[in-house]
């Protein structure tokens, strides 16, 4: 390891759409070694190692679309192509397929990558300086009613899962991502859905609050016996888009020792709610400084949404995570602090979910 790197401090962030981005540019002529640095994308192994990024909850995700969405100003992320229900064994060929692509991450990169099962594992990849990777299910579209594919999923290494994307499913409703506009939109869980808490929590896999509506959000609160965490979410009394959080969601998280991941989406992080890269990491750090308010120092972590959204110039891939350090230091948030956003909270409350 270089000087320098061993300076950086290191992030363990709780929602990336790597593998996804890594799938859509197989076969093309974008395709994209995850060991060679692109000028492209947000994360490959060599700007994670410039950036201090030391591994995080990679998300398996099925999308609608399976072409690889325009980024920008210009982007037509609310087209309702994308936010079309995918079928249950096409969800789960989809979801085997990336985590494939996991496997052989691990498989071909000369120790350099492993996909953990345990926050033991973490701490002792991070140790190793090995990129620690745990596996994410984003929207439960692949997991049928009897739960056969969660056994499945969970017995190849699936530790954390959001019962929903952006849209419905057999487990409840997703929350759309309109601005100016509150998350109480739809019904809750469904019984299933309700039965999925419960078969999570007997499991100890993580679940994910981020895409679920504000009644689905109150379902998995009464039933759920772990830390409500929202892994990559912002605050709606700062930028108040569906797809964030409340106050009263939040006092929520915080009395069941939860966790919030900060959201890198600018259209989840400006007032404006604008789709634009032009903004300061002020705004960052704007909505940390309110959830460590109200969710206490432990409760607020990093969430960036690398590969999957359109960030902020200065960090614009995970390469630029030294800047967004170096603003929490300049804010005085602390050292020890520092340390806890970056990583040490993520790690924490996998651990008191019973990862």
């Amino acid at each position: 390891m270089t000087d320098t790197a061993s300076n950086l401090v290191p992030v363990f962030d709780g929602h990336n759409d790597t593998l996804l981005s890594l799938e859509r540019r197989s076969n093309t002529p974008g395709e994209r070694s995850f060991f060679e640095e692109a000028g492209h994308d947000h994360i490959d192994l060599p700007r994670a190692r410039k950036g201090g990024f030391a591994g995080g909850l990679f998300a398996m995700f099925t999308p609608s679309v399976r072409t690889k969405q325009k980024e920008g100003k210009d982007a037509d992320f609310m087209s309702p192509e994308n936010f079309k229900g995918v079928p249950q064994q096409q969800a789960l060929d989809y979801t085997l397929k990336l985590l494939e692509i996991a496997e052989g991450l691990e498989a071909k990169g000369n120790c350099e990558v492993k996909i953990c099962r345990s926050t033991t594992a973490i701490r002792e990849a991070m140790a190793a300086e090995q990129l620690a990777m745990m596996l994410h299910v984003e929207g439960a579209e692949c997991i049928d009613k009897d739960f056969e594919a969660l056994e499945l999923l969970y017995n190849r290494g699936l530790r954390s899962i959001g019962p929903v994307w952006s849209r419905e499913t057999i487990f409840g409703h997703g929350v759309p991502m309109l601005f100016e506009h509150s998350p109480d939109i739809g019904p809750g869980l469904t019984d299933a859905g309700k039965e999925l808490v419960r078969q999570c929590n007997h499991r100890k896999i993580q679940l994910d609050v981020s895409h679920l509506n504000e009644k689905g959000f109150w379902d998995l609160a009464k039933i759920t016996d772990k830390p409500i965490v929202a892994s990559h979410s912002n605050v709606f009394n700062i930028c108040p888009m569906s797809r964030n959080l409340t106050d009263k969601q939040l006092d929520a998280i915080a009395e069941s020792r939860g966790l919030v991941g900060i959201n890198f989406a600018v259209f989840f992080l400006r007032p404006d709610g604008q789709l634009n890269s032009d903004m300061p990491l002020d705004v960052i750090l704007r909505h940390a400084d309110y959830l460590i308010n109200k969710l206490g120092e432990d409760g607020v972590a990093l969430g960036s949404d690398y590969d999957g959204c359109l960030v902020a110039n200065d960090i614009k891939d995970v390469a630029g995570l030294p800047k967004l350090i170096e603003a929490f230091r300049k804010a005085d948030f602390g050292e020890e602090l520092i340390a806890r956003i970056a990583h040490g909270n993520w790690i924490s409350v996998l651990e008191r979910a019973g990862v």
